[in-house]
Parts: C-alpha cells; structure tokens; sequence
C-alpha cells in the first residue's frame, strides 16, 4: 500500500544523500524527494486502523469489505503488517501477513480459514490481485526506497498543491508488475496525491488518488480515502480508512505465521 517506512541505520548515509534543495542531476533529485519523504514518516513505532475496501466491477456492481490492519514499523528493514477479514462472511478470519524488505524480496502469506492452512505468495506473483481488488500484493506491500530507482520529472500543481511529479522503476523488473511509476507527492507533506502504474508494455494500467489527509502525533500523516481505477478493465477498488491509532505496544510476536492463524 502507501509507505510506512523505516529507520535508516547509519546516520553517516543521511550526509551523504543529495538533498532536493541541491540535487543536480533529475536521478539525484529524483531519489533525494524519495528519502525525504521516508525520514518523515520515521519513528510512528506501529499503527492499527479499520478499513472498509469497496470493489466496483465495469458495470458499477459493487461488493463491500471490512478488514482491520496492523503495521509494525521495524528498524533497518522494510515494515511488517497484517490484514485481517472480518467481512463478507465468506471472507471473515481470511488474514494477510507481508514482511517487507530493503534489498531483497518481501515475504508474504495468506491465511486462508476454509482450508485451514496458510499460502506463501511467490514474489513471482508479486502483480496478482490482492483478493480480487484491483491492488497488486506489490502495491501494498511498503514501497521500500531502495527497491527503486527514480527520476525527478517537474514541479505541477495538482489539487491545488505544489507538487513534485517524479518517476520511478523498480529494480527488480523481471518480477513486477509495473516498467514505471509516476508519482505526484504533495511539497508541503511529501505524501502521494496521485500515482499512475504504467504495465511492462509501458501502458498506462491504473491511476490512485489518495485524499482526506490527518495528521497524528504532530507528525505522521495518514489518508482516509485511496482510489484505484484499472482504466484497461474498467474496474475499479477504493478504501476508506478509520480509527487510526499509533504506539499501541505490537511487537514482532505480532506478525509471525502463528499470528496469522490465531487474528481474531
């Protein structure tokens, strides 16, 4: 999903890092926006929040899901997070456990109640639907910065916002979904307004538009609303989210494969 990044291990890297005031190169500003945005989102510890996910098929069909989520934000390392079905029926107890990594290929299960066991998702299988939605198991897993490689485009102003309007191309090609990402990021928060997924042919897949930010804690910001809209298959999945609460105390005992079983 959105990012909810982690603490960078050796200050020494900060110094070294192009700044967006000083980057020269489009490369460099480019990344420095990616690494700004991450040092504000650093130090939330963990998080819980309601989520109610709205699919929408090419017909205007709805169906309508609930599901509870909790992020563990994890030092040095990509986050851990878990998301767990409590509605449709035929969905309720089903949980999702992602423990996303720096340099190498998030982990990721599906715990499924019917069959009582739980499914590893191959990192093969990274641009399958994420329960039928028209999220990606890599859209929401968290968008480590080191998992791509980026290009400043322009400044625009979108929404009424000063915007950054960047690119950016996953490292690991041969198992994404996407050739590129276009990112509008919000100046004065560094958060998404909107990303457009292009697929591996370059075409344009689906556009998200994130809206309704609240601040927490005096310094993280969160979004209420997320809409994607899948414009090759005319469908389309938003999420509203709720009852956002931070340092609740979750360990990574937490978010291990016995947790998926047991979420409740």
């Amino acid at each position: 999903m959105i990012k909810r990044l982690s603490f960078l291990p050796l200050i020494l890297m900060l110094l070294l890092l192009p700044d967006p005031a000083t980057a020269e190169s489009p490369e460099e500003m480019g990344l420095a926006i990616a690494r700004e945005a991450e040092i504000r989102d650093e130090g939330f510890q963990d998080l819980t929040a309601d989520m109610r996910m709205v699919l929408k098929n090419r017909n205007g069909q709805e169906s309508i899901r609930t599901i509870r989520i909790r992020t563990l934000e994890v030092d040095g390392d990509g986050d851990k997070s878990l998301s767990i079905f409590d509605e449709p029926r035929d969905v309720k107890g089903t949980a999702f456990l992602t423990h996303s990594h720096k340099r190498r290929d998030d982990d990721q299960w599906l715990y499924l109640p019917a069959l009582k066991r739980v499914k590893r998702i191959s990192s093969r299988n990274k641009s399958g639907s994420f329960m039928g939605s028209e999220f990606s198991y890599e859209d929401i897993a968290s968008q480590e910065v080191e998992k791509y490689n980026y290009k400043w485009l322009r400044d625009e102003i979108y929404q009424d916002q000063q915007c950054f309007v960047s690119e950016q191309y996953p490292v690991d090609r041969e198992n994404s979904g996407y050739m590129r990402q276009v990112i509008w990021l919000d100046k004065a928060r560094y958060q998404p307004l909107k990303i457009e997924y292009y697929d591996r042919k370059n075409a344009l897949l689906k556009t998200l538009t994130v809206k309704h930010y609240q601040q927490y804690l005096g310094k993280f910001w969160r979004a209420d609303e997320m809409h994607m809209v899948n414009h090759q298959n005319g469908k389309s999945t938003a999420l509203y989210w709720s009852r956002y609460q931070f340092r609740n105390g979750l360990t990574v005992d937490d978010f291990n494969n016995n947790s998926l079983k047991r979420a409740k």
